[in-house]
């Protein structure tokens, strides 16, 4: 069930929405780096869940939330994330892993020191919960390492691209109206917004038998034909300027009078003929 939960921060009063908080206890903000960006990007970690904070602001008006009013209309709103997908990377750095090479075990806590971002150590009995999915394991004694497996990140990413697929005709008519190939591409390209380029989502297209496009490729094409857009015009704005020109006559320009004897005496010759 969703609750609504506010804390004092350094600045002002921030309002959000989290699913089962509970309470009024906001749980743990923890900075992570967000799996495709790797910016440093805030999370909710309370009873257990991650949850990704977003934040939304009205340009006018305010929200009214229980008994608390936010006048400023800003909204901080908190969404569950499957761990997996935050913990993916620092897991593949941590294999270090060298061509064909598979890579190293490695304890969790091991895994789980990132220079910068002590917020993951917070994660290490939701790391130890989940990753076992995505990772080889090895016991030696009472200890546990972990080393990610290729295989077994893909069959994990396939099933949920299979439950998004199968989920998205029921959230939108769009998605109802066209192929399974087409929903199948648009459930990848969901999923691949918490993948990196390399090497997941290219990995994942190949698996699923899609033809990978690179979505900066696409940025960059755009941006270009901009470019080459702009520029055309810009030449043929020229080309007219010059064609409308008559060679052999300068351009005339015209003269500005500030102070007009033609428009005295106008007003001068009105008066004569009132009087």
């Amino acid at each position: 069930m969703n609750s609504t939960v506010w804390w004092e921060g350094a600045e002002k009063t921030r309002v959000l929405i989290a699913p089962g908080c509970g309470g009024n206890e906001p749980g743990e903000l923890l900075t992570l780096c967000h799996p495709k960006s790797e910016n440093g990007t805030c999370y909710l970690f309370n009873n257990g869940m991650l949850q990704e904070i977003q934040w939304f602001k009205q340009s006018y008006g305010s929200w009214f939330l229980g008994d608390y009013i936010s006048q400023d209309g800003s909204l901080y709103m908190a969404t569950p994330v499957d761990p997996v997908f935050i913990l993916l990377p620092i897991f593949d750095k941590a294999r270090m892993k060298k061509g064909e090479d598979p890579g190293k075990f490695r304890q969790l806590d091991e895994i789980l020191y990132v220079e910068g971002y002590s917020g993951y150590q917070h994660l290490l009995a939701l790391a130890e919960k989940c990753m076992e999915i995505v990772c080889q394991t090895q016991e030696v004694g009472s200890m546990k390492f972990y080393r990610l497996d290729n295989s077994k990140v893909l069959a994990w990413l396939s099933f949920k691209v299979c439950c998004l697929k199968k989920t998205l005709p029921e959230l939108d008519k769009n998605y109802a109206a066209q192929d399974e190939q087409q929903t199948l591409v648009d459930a990848v390209s969901i999923v691949g917004e918490y993948l990196k380029t390399e090497p997941w989502l290219k990995l994942l297209y190949d698996h699923l038998g899609l033809e990978f496009v690179d979505p900066t490729m696409k940025e960059t094409n755009v941006e270009s034909l901009l470019t080459v857009d702009e520029n055309n015009m810009a030449s043929s704005n020229s080309f007219q300027e010059k064609a409308n020109k008559k060679p052999g006559k300068p351009t005339k320009q015209a003269k500005l009078e500030t102070g007009s004897k033609n428009i005295r005496d106008m007003f001068s010759r009105a008066c004569k003929k009132k009087c």
